[in-house]
């Protein structure tokens, strides 16, 4: 293993990295451009930064070593999110941009008053940090893995790392280096599997070869069980993606047509995405790799080295450095991305009007730094509480995390944004109904008491309990946790006159487009353009000049077909900055 050529790669990268948060930190003035880029984003970068969210280290190892043992069971949860994404372009994200708010619990503000305001603002920042923790430490088994560093250590160096690239930059710099760690995975994890696929010859030959039902997988005598959990899958990201509370994706686009294109920009990757990034995993499972024997340490987790080892095993020198590099920037951008919303709700609905209401704008970005900072320092604690619970595995623990925390705080979020004629109080007793929920299905349903009700003659496997468990929370919730809300209107005997003017106001702006066409934004789109489009070239040339690395031919044509990927891309943007030019200079004639 390179092992100083790859830490060498990850340092510039790194390095680059910084740059863009350097680079775009004059675009950040107020907390609007802060935490949402003054909502001034275009389509392509909005459109990275809803898949990005979606996609960190987890998908190179927990995810990873899913499709390592079950084969195409585990694309199922990103084509779940793919038709999530599908409903934001065909319905939600333009919406949730019409909202016309800085933060996601302003809309619930205006939407369910003052109470619920404070009562979201500190429910959902536990989900957040929970959800980055796992985030950290699949990052965290990673780097340890291929570098064999603790992992204590690495966890809190790396959870340092993206707190500082977090403080520093705002959301311009967080979003453009989503787009950017898009574009890098994505020519990465293409070139993968192009190996993958050359290796094995071909697709066909991978799954007649996988060790088990390559669309079922293993462990499973009720196909029923199986099946139920994909469909509750379809369930949970649509109300995951299509609700108030994750509405801050689209709360940056310029207006509500780049947001709707963002939406359909987020479900192509997410529907490609899959087939790509797991053709490595799948074909090291059709080679007979053994994982267990290779990380003997890792113990029931070596499935989460499937990847790492394929890259080890098949891509040439320095190919390694460059994907642990684009997945370190992966996790930072995700993180960056819930540190950012968390000090901007944190900021925008507590400090500033329980605390400070006649702070200015000045005073509210050194608050959001700060914030930003104590949230970070939770990320890390709550990442190497996660190390110590050794059973536990990454799949799991993300899917129990989405079903148990997760899914609750979303149901008033979702249906709110339809049904109006409910009391205040609706959203938070929803939030004690589905924590009662959540409590039976995570710790007073068992096994046993599944096997002894349904009278089942075989006894659930490990991986049917592990589904069964996630697709009851989210059918659970479904019903009961969203019948409650919906029960609600019952109680319903109108609003206050203050109140019924904010409702009013809320549906009024979700159904009134945003519009913005004029000089001014097309030069910041032009700015946008200019900085990333060569930012991009700068890295394609990177990537293509690592052909003069000692590799055979075909390892250094690798990289010339993976920084052409990116080249390509980048010229793209700059040429686009000389179409834009030519519209201002039409127009002002």
């Amino acid at each position: 293993m390179n092992l100083d050529l790859d830490t060498t790669i990850i340092g510039i990268y790194f390095l680059f990295l910084i740059a863009i948060g350097w680079l775009f930190r004059t675009f950040t003035s107020t907390t609007s451009d802060y935490f949402r880029g003054g909502g001034n984003m275009l389509w392509w970068m909005v459109g990275a930064t809803s898949f990005m969210t979606q996609f960190s280290a987890w998908t190179f190892t927990g995810a990873a070593g899913k499709a390592y043992d079950d084969g195409f069971a585990v694309a199922i949860i990103f084509i779940a999110n793919a038709f999530g994404y599908l409903m934001n372009y065909l319905y939600f994200a333009p919406r949730f941009r019409q909202l016309r708010v800085i933060t996601v619990i302003q809309a619930m503000r205006l939407r369910f008053g003052k109470v619920n305001e404070q009562v979201f603002t500190w429910s959902g920042m536990p989900n957040s940090i929970i959800a980055a923790g796992i985030w950290l430490n699949g990052l965290a088994i990673v780097a340890s893995g291929v570098f064999g560093y603790d992992m204590e250590t690495t966890i809190i160096i790396t959870g340092l790392v993206v707190l500082f690239m977090s403080v520093t930059g705002g959301s311009w710099a967080v979003i453009a280096s989503d787009y950017m760690q898009m574009v890098i995975i994505m020519a990465v994890t293409i070139t993968c599997a192009i190996v993958a696929v050359h290796h094995s010859g071909g697709v066909t030959e991978i799954v007649d070869n996988f060790p088990v039902d390559f669309f079922v997988g293993d462990n499973i005598n009720y196909l029923s069980i199986f099946a139920l959990w994909g469909f509750f899958l379809f369930v949970k990201q649509f109300s995951i993606t299509n609700n108030m509370l994750n509405s801050y994706r689209y709360l940056a686009a310029k207006d509500s047509a780049n947001a709707r294109k963002a939406g359909l920009l987020a479900c192509v990757l997410m529907t490609i995405g899959p087939l790509i990034w797991f053709m490595p995993s799948w074909f090291m499972a059709s080679e007979g790799v053994d994982l267990a024997a290779l990380y003997p340490e890792a113990g029931a987790k070596s499935g989460d080295f499937a990847y790492m080892s394929f890259v080890s095993l098949y891509m040439p020198a320095g190919m390694l450095g460059l994907l642990i590099a684009a997945m370190f920037a992966a996790t930072m951008s995700s993180m960056d991305s819930g540190l950012n919303r968390n000090a901007g709700i944190f900021v925008k609905n507590f400090y500033e009007v329980v605390l400070r209401p006649n702070a200015s704008e000045k005073e509210l970005v050194l608050a959001s730094r700060l914030s930003s900072t104590v949230f970070g320092l939770a990320i890390i604690g709550f990442a190497l509480f996660i190390n110590s619970l050794k059973g536990l595995s990454l799949f799991d623990a993300m899917m129990y995390v989405g079903a148990l925390i997760g899914l609750p705080m979303t149901i008033p979020a979702l249906l709110g944004f339809f049904i109006r004629k409910t009391p205040d109080w609706a959203a938070w007793a929803t939030l004690v109904v589905g924590a009662g929920v959540s409590y039976l299905v995570g710790f007073v349903m068992t096994a046993e008491f599944i096997e002894s009700t349904f009278n089942l003659e075989t006894a659930l496997t490990g991986r049917e309990w592990s589904d069964l468990k996630v697709a009851v929370g989210i059918m659970a919730h479904a019903v009961i946790t969203g019948g409650f809300f919906i029960s609600t209107r019952l109680f319903y005997r109108g609003l206050s006159p203050e109140r019924e003017a904010e409702v009013t106001q809320f549906f009024v702006n979700r159904e009134t487009p945003v519009v913005t066409d004029d000089d001014e934004h097309r030069s910041v789109d032009n700015r946008q353009r200019n900085i990333l489009g060569y930012l991009i070239v700068v890295a394609g040339l990177a990537v293509v000049l690592m052909f003069l690395l000692p590799n055979p031919f075909w390892g250094r044509m690798v990289f010339v077909l993976c920084g052409g990927i990116i080249l390509t891309i980048g010229l793209v943007l700059v040429s686009s900055v000389d179409k834009g030019k030519k519209e201002v200079l039409a127009n002002s004639h």
